[in-house]
């Protein structure tokens, strides 16, 4: 079993939504803004490899949205969701299964791309899971969220008949990945617990968007349940000092992963490292 990084691509968002309550006096020394307050985050994705199964989790922007729509966020950067897999030798066409922690649009709007005046999926022979609770909520979104939730990376999905749902808790895509779930940041999204040569990492998704997020009060605007995220975030915590977990970030623009320690601030980062360094 091996694990990859897949970066596809840089994009911005503002720097007071994703820091939440922590003033700009604090957050900007963590991610520099721009003059329209608009920070650099990355957009990276996992690649499990075992044998002839190949699963991502998550997926990136994508690029089927209008100049209009790109114009809010600025993705840049020469990496993509193609560009990632074609350097380790594959292509989306081998991957056979995509993991979406949620439906959130940098999270899966890689998923669906155009064909002429159709949406196909463009990951033709994957299985893209997600989960029931999570479907109902993005399918049926709450104004705040509503322009996050994109029908066009969503249903789109289901039309192809490659959806399948999988519960909290179970093994049902690889016996390696436990899919844990949190409902702070948006309902049931996942954050995958994966077991690699006798170590444990944890896809954050947006529990953890970054390094920066790690202390309690850092909580992004975004999250539909603050307080729950709060809670979420230190029983994740402890549970990983207590088992030696590993983090991965998916939004972090320069760092992949770190681990754990406990200090008189409460837990923190220890050591940060590429993902090829220790998986």
């Amino acid at each position: 079993m091996k694990l990859h990084t897949i970066d596809t691509g840089l994009f911005k968002l503002d720097g007071g939504a994703m820091f939440g309550v922590v003033p700009k006096t604090i957050w900007q020394n963590l991610n520099t803004p721009d003059a329209n307050n608009l920070c650099t985050w990355a957009m990276r994705c996992l690649l499990i490899e075992d044998g002839k199964q190949l699963i991502l989790i998550d997926c990136g922007l994508g690029n089927k949205q209008d100049a209009k729509f790109f114009s809010y966020y600025e993705p840049h950067g020469e990496d993509s969701l193609q560009n990632s897999l074609q350097k380790l030798g594959f292509s989306a066409d081998d991957i056979t299964d995509v993991l979406l922690t949620h439906l959130h649009f940098d999270h899966c709007g890689g998923a669906i791309k155009r064909a002429g005046e159709r949406l196909v999926p463009a990951l033709k022979n994957a299985t893209y899971w997600s989960n029931a609770q999570h479907w109902e909520w993005a399918t049926k979104p709450n104004a705040r969220e509503k322009a996050s939730f994109l029908k066009e990376n969503i249903l789109p999905i289901q039309e192809s008949g490659q959806l399948k749902f999988a519960e909290a808790g179970s093994n049902a895509i690889h016996p390696n990945i436990t899919l844990k779930t949190v409902s702070g940041h948006t309902e049931s999204m996942f954050t995958p617990l994966i077991e690699c040569n006798g170590k444990k990492i944890v896809y954050c998704a947006d529990l953890f968007p970054s390094m920066a997020h790690i202390p309690l009060p850092y909580v992004m605007a975004y999250d539909t349940r603050p307080l729950l995220t709060l809670n979420e975030k230190k029983a994740l915590l402890d549970e990983a000092i207590a088992n030696n977990y590993y983090l991965f970030f998916e939004h972090d623009k320069s760092i992949e992963c770190c681990s754990l320690q406990q200090t008189e601030k409460g837990i923190r980062h220890k050591e940060v490292f590429k993902l090829n360094e220790v998986f």
